[in-house]
């Protein structure tokens, strides 16, 4: 490995989000997936802007004395090796960074940002996004946390509950309200009843949750339905069992709304049912049109198949490509 080769001491990275769970998965996930290739400390950031800065365009954002806000992390030397960034509140210091750090950092920008590539050393949108470029690499999905790893570790530390749980165990992966998509009360009556009958006709069990943004009435909807079945319905007390039902299901139903959630089920190279919601929009019919293509998902009716696939390992490859560009770089200077 090039860069490890070229320096005896170890990587600094920042990982930057905004605090929103989806966000700081991203970064984090890309952080310790190059973590498991070189010797490398990460600190986690986290970045949000008050008053009139918080719409600002960032380039006219003037990221006052690099504090950010109330509550937000310090930005100040020593300056990390490499700068990993997602969200929008994160743009203002990203596209400075470089001459911050007169060259010195590398910096990648996970999402689209919409801006010139020029401000990032790489940017790394989802591949449905549709961007290209010199210093783009694009991506099916997100970054995230999921490894065999910890999925197994994950199911380990939940087997007493978990493994009595007849199979086919089915992950229930439920989003909720964004600006595109919604689940209302009858859109919720009919994905629990789809659920139900899936789990009585295959005989199997339900790992269920749901995400902040599931709506109150659509969640006390769809737990109503299960809660008579064998299973879990995870009602947020206590440790997130999340990573054990990626590792303990056999098939997964997941949300329309959700990437972050898909991507994560993605790398089990298990069965993903996509169940409909309110709302529609073109960059998710893109995501669920390649992962069509790929074999990994298909509509969820209700009916219970199974079928297998390569499992998804992006955010390995994407760590991969950064380690890569940044030797290259190193070999520069």
């Amino acid at each position: 490995m090039g860069l490890a080769a070229s320096t005896s001491k170890t990587l600094s990275i920042w990982a930057v989000g905004d605090g929103r769970a989806g966000i700081d998965n991203q970064v984090l996930g890309l952080a310790e997936a190059i973590a498991r290739l070189l010797p490398a400390e990460i600190v986690q950031k986290r970045i949000g802007w008050k008053g009139y800065l918080d719409p600002l365009p960032a380039w006219l954002n003037p990221a006052p004395a690099w504090g950010a806000s109330s509550g937000s992390s310090r930005f100040e030397p020593p300056w990390p090796d490499l700068w990993i960034a997602a969200g929008r509140a994160s743009l203002p210091l990203s596209i400075r960074m470089r001459r911050r750090s007169n060259g010195a950092t590398f910096v990648v920008q996970l999402q689209d940002p919409r801006l010139p590539a020029g401000y990032f050393d790489l940017i790394a949108p989802p591949r449905h996004d549709q961007r290209t470029g010199a210093r783009v690499f694009p991506i099916t999905g997100a970054p995230h946390r999921a490894t065999p790893e910890r999925l197994a570790e994950g199911r380990a530390r939940f087997a007493a509950r978990i493994d009595p749980l007849p199979h086919p165990r089915i992950a229930v992966l439920v989003g909720g309200r964004s600006k595109a998509f919604d689940i209302s009360a009858e859109r919720a009556q009919v994905l629990g009843e789809q659920l139900e009958r899936m789990a009585h006709v295959s005989g199997g069990s339900i790992l269920a949750t749901f995400s902040r943004r599931t709506p109150l009435p659509a969640r006390e909807i769809i737990a109503g339905r299960l809660s008579h079945l064998p299973g879990w319905i995870w009602d947020g007390a206590g440790e997130n069992p999340y990573f054990a039902f990626l590792g303990a299901a056999d098939a997964f139903v997941v949300t329309e709304d959700s990437i972050n959630m898909v991507a994560e089920a993605a790398s089990t190279g298990k069965p993903i049912y996509i169940a409909a919601v309110d709302g529609r929009q073109r960059r998710k019919r893109l995501f669920h049109a390649e992962l069509s293509q790929r074999g990994v998902i298909r509509a969820f009716t209700g009916e219970y198949q199974t079928w297998s696939y390569e499992p998804l390992r992006e955010t390995d490859r994407l760590a991969e490509a950064v380690v890569l560009k940044m030797s290259h770089r190193t070999a520069k200077l």
